[in-house]
């Protein structure tokens, strides 16, 4: 991939989250709980930006692959605790999650970890210019952006267009 390809950005899938609020229930045998946000540093995975203080929001168990693999990571995930618009687009890393730190794990085509690729992006450093060049890789077809410290998933991004193949 060339830097002028188009990056696919994917927060959690909206289906996933409308079974989770339907449920009650993250599929991990944990309830939804919703409480108000601090606003202090809390990711939405579903809009991909940071809670506003007083927000409704659930903490829940996530894992970004939705079928049987090894790979397979759960992990809590801040979401609003009632549908949200999501993430308005895919075209774009969200400004608000577009800097470092961060971690990027690298996967293959067929989901499997590709660990020569992981990066970890220092404190105010831009993620886009990495993922680009980590896409640019013939082995890697996608990048989860996760937060540094607990390595919690973000959000997904693959080469592609709004149109195309779902990274996650």
């Amino acid at each position: 991939m060339d830097t002028a390809t188009d990056l696919l950005v994917r927060a959690i899938d909206r289906t996933r989250l409308d079974e989770v609020r339907r449920n009650d229930a993250d599929g991990h045998g944990n309830q939804v709980a919703p409480f108000a946000a601090t606003g202090q540093g809390e990711p939405l995975r579903c809009c991909l930006r940071y809670a506003e203080p007083g927000e409704h929001i659930a903490l829940i168990s996530y894992a970004p692959f939705d079928h049987p693999s090894v790979w397979t990571e759960v992990g809590p995930v801040y979401i609003h605790a009632a549908p949200c618009d999501g993430y308005p687009t895919s075209e774009r890393l969200p400004a608000q999650l577009s800097t470092g730190p961060r971690l990027l794990r690298t996967y293959r085509a067929d989901d499997t970890k590709n660990y020569e690729h992981n990066t970890v992006v220092p404190d105010q450093v831009a993620l886009e210019p990495i993922i680009q060049r980590l896409l640019s890789h013939a082995d890697v077809a996608t990048v989860h952006v996760r937060n540094l410290d607990s390595q919690c998933f973000m959000y997904a991004v693959g080469a592609g267009h709004a149109s195309g193949d779902d990274p996650a």
